[in-house]
């Protein structure tokens, strides 16, 4: 049973991540050219190495990639460029915060799952080579830089739109 029960949670940590380096990526061509936008190009790299790493890590577990999970987070990333682009509210820097929150949420739910791996990896041989330590470092060296511009876009989205300074735009 326990094998199961990591192979369910390595695919739904897959399916984030799938979800998170397209974000990622996005986010990077979104933000290009400007200072975030500097940070960002090697900052989705990093995630999409990572969501690699974790592939290469369930092929050694012996994990096989669950279908539905992988369909799902291709609809599901497709459909929240809508909402994560700022479109369903109008306002670009809300969307920028929206993704930049979600984003930073993988990051933090990618930290915690390479300290459960990491916890655990005296019970799967197959894990013993994987550096967890490096990997929960990059995490949150990846969640200090998504915090910074994130809370520059809640200022952007929320404070200096507000022309009137009355909390309408």
């Amino acid at each position: 049973m326990t094998g199961r029960a990591i192979d369910t949670y390595l695919n739904d940590h897959l399916a984030g991540a799938v979800f998170g380096s397209d974000l990622a990526r996005q986010l990077a061509e979104r933000t290009d050219g400007t200072v975030f936008g500097e940070a960002m190009g090697p900052l989705a790299s990093d995630i999409e190495e990572d969501r690699e790493t974790l592939r290469e890590l369930m092929d050694r577990m012996g994990t096989s990639r669950n279908p539905v999970k992988q369909a799902t987070t291709y609809v599901a990333e497709k459909v929240s460029r809508v909402k994560l682009t700022g479109l369903s509210a109008g306002e670009d820097e809300f969307g920028l915060l929206l993704a930049l929150e979600t984003l930073s949420l993988g990051v933090e739910g990618k930290a915690s799952m390479w300290e459960v791996l990491r916890d655990v990896s005296d019970r799967y041989p197959a894990l013993a080579e994987t550096d967890f330590d490096v990997l929960l470092q990059r995490a949150r060296r990846q969640r200090e830089i998504l915090e910074q511009e994130r809370t520059e876009a809640g200022r952007r989205a929320f404070v200096e739109g507000d022309r009137d300074g009355d909390g309408e735009r």
